[in-house]
């Protein structure tokens, strides 16, 4: 059975170029040129994944995904965007964006992302029977998706639940940057990206607030860990 996709692009040409290359790969597309029509289409057919352009006429991308999180929809949504500032970005993951791609992109970096998001709506048998994760006093259901520090619910994306998950389960290991682009997005972006240190600054927010101990730790040069503070 093919994935869904919901593609909202208001560029003619990219939209075009986009459809063609994501059936070609095997997905079946519904393509519409604005937020309104994006809506429109989630709500009735209910895809797999929305892939919405941030800067479209009257409703755009940041404003689809702010009301399709106010109504509760997780449907992973893939961010298109020409802008590259970090607090352009990070406008993105509070929309509830799960992840984005910068342009002008390469059709297979849509591809990998595409995949990686799938993978975290399909788990597999062994996934389901995964226990509770502990660390510290960071507790996760990735069952539920759900994960606490202390009593405190923590709202996360599916990006950033997934980052989580991984540095806690590897607690006291430093990973390395390409493996952990790997194991999240399913492909390295190499050293000029700056897409995972936006993922965990933005983690940090909502896991390592001021008024309790940091548990997500940056290695200079190699990667990132979360470790148990210090008794």
């Amino acid at each position: 059975m093919k994935n869904t996709v919901l593609l909202a692009e208001d560029d003619r040409a990219i939209r075009t170029s986009l459809v063609r290359a994501l059936e070609l790969e095997g997905y079946q597309v519904t393509a519409v040129p604005d937020g309104v029509q994006a809506l429109a289409v989630i709500h009735q057919e209910r895809p797999d994944v929305a892939v919405l352009d941030v800067m479209m006429p009257g409703i755009d991308g940041l404003a689809v995904c702010r009301v399709l999180r106010a109504e509760g929809n997780r449907i992973p949504v893939l961010m298109l965007t020409a802008r590259v500032e970090t607090a352009d970005r990070i406008a993105g993951l509070d929309a509830g964006a799960d992840d984005y791609v910068v342009k002008p992109f390469e059709v297979e970096e849509v591809f990998a992302r595409l995949r990686a998001l799938l993978r975290r709506i399909t788990p597999d048998a062994e996934s389901l029977n995964e226990h509770v994760v502990e660390a510290a006093d960071l507790r996760l259901d990735p069952f539920a998706r759900r994960a606490w520090r202390g009593q405190r619910e923590l709202n996360l994306t599916r990006t950033e639940f997934d980052l989580l998950e991984l540095l806690a389960r590897n607690a006291g290991i430093v990973l390395d940057h390409t493996t952990i682009y790997q194991r999240i997005w399913g492909y390295d972006f190499g050293p000029g990206s700056k897409n995972l240190a936006v993922y965990v600054g933005y983690l940090r927010r909502k896991v390592d607030l001021s008024n309790v101990p940091q548990l997500i730790h940056t290695v200079r040069g190699v990667g990132y860990t979360l470790r148990e503070p210090c008794t």
